[in-house]
């Protein structure tokens, strides 16, 4: 019996025979007691009654899939005598079960960069009905295609991979739906939450958003030389950079409020006489384990400023020559020196 069968419906039993005949031979039946089941008699033209089986309630094969009654018949004579038959009642499945999730929301957090066809989760839905009506597939709900491009569900397991490769600083969540569908095309579905987490896949990067170079020699202790961008797009501790400046140079880092930028100041006196250039790396170290690192170099170049004096070769020169010397005849040859360059460096004498 179908278990969609409703209340109500008969279904005709074997009749039963009896070699005697007259009073001997009347033959009333009855059925074990059953809320589910009750009997009725049938009368035929020729006087036989057929017995039949009536649907009291329902059936529910989830919940009872079978039933085992007995059917006796019995006849009319003084001792009365019986037979009995065993009836029993199956109950076939219909697709009156959806699957059911074990979970209503799924979640799991994976790290970025994970390689593609890793496991990331895996869903389960069960379905009460038996058979096909009973198998259940797993496929994606309406899921635009960047979900269809990252991830990827296996229908008979139910398992989520990854398809694509995931990146933390282009998207941090990802939830989309997924239907458990069985073999008579009932259909359930559950939601999938996956968070994805950071690694120090990315090393600090330096922009020079300003340089003034040349400088002059003059400039005054901290003097802005530079406008420094330092940026790492992990988060967390992968994402926190430390800046330092490697060489000889008269500069120091001076970190701005907001933390991403640096400013490079003149932390003591240039002179161009000692260094007429001065080349730096400028290194960034995150905070990752182990740390990444971004460089940028640096060249600043010192003008000059007027700020050496003229110097004679000699503090006195000391000249002997006759009386009669004539006119216009060179007694000595002076020479002083500059270390400045250009203009400041050229010399007249008076």
């Amino acid at each position: 019996i179908g278990e969609l069968i409703p209340p109500g419906a008969r279904f005709p039993l074997e009749t039963a025979r009896d070699a005697d005949v007259g009073r001997n031979s009347l033959l009333t039946y009855e059925l074990t007691s059953n809320p589910s089941f009750s009997l009725a008699l049938k009368e035929s033209p020729d006087g036989t009654k057929q017995p039949e089986l009536i649907l009291e309630r329902a059936l529910d094969r989830e919940k009872q899939s079978s039933f085992e009654l007995v059917l006796t018949a019995v006849d009319g004579g003084e001792p009365a005598r019986s037979g009995t038959v065993q009836v029993r009642i199956n109950v076939t499945d219909a697709n009156d079960n959806p699957p059911v999730f074990s979970k209503s929301l799924y979640e799991a957090r994976v790290a970025e960069n994970l390689a593609a066809g890793s496991l990331v989760l895996r869903v389960v839905a069960t379905d009460a009905d038996a058979g096909t009506n009973g198998q259940v597939s797993y496929v994606f709900g309406n899921v635009p295609d960047t979900i269809s491009s990252l991830f990827a569900v296996e229908r008979e397991s139910g398992e989520v991979r990854t398809a694509g490769a995931l990146d933390f600083e282009q998207k941090r969540k990802y939830i989309f739906g997924l239907e458990a569908r069985d073999g008579g095309g009932l259909v359930s579905h559950c939601k999938v939450k996956i968070d994805v987490t950071d690694e120090n896949d990315n090393a600090p990067e330096i922009t020079i958003l300003s340089l003034s170079s040349p400088v002059p020699e003059d400039a005054p202790v901290g003097t802005v030389v530079a406008l420094l961008n330092v940026n790492d797009p992990d988060s967390g501790e992968n994402g926190q950079v430390s800046c330092e400046l490697s060489g000889e140079a008269p500069l120091s880092i001076v970190a701005s409020p907001g933390g991403s930028y640096k400013v490079l100041v003149l932390a003591k006196a240039l002179d161009r006489e000692e260094a007429a250039f001065h080349e730096l790396v400028l290194r960034a170290m995150d905070g990752g384990d182990p740390a990444r690192t971004g460089t940028a170099r640096i060249r600043v170049t010192v003008v000059d400023a007027n700020d050496n004096a003229p110097v004679f070769s000699q503090a006195e020169y000391t000249v002997r020559v006759p009386e009669d010397v004539p006119v216009g005849s060179v007694l000595v040859t002076v020479t002083a020196t500059d270390a400045d360059e250009g203009l400041y460096g050229q010399i007249k004498y008076s």
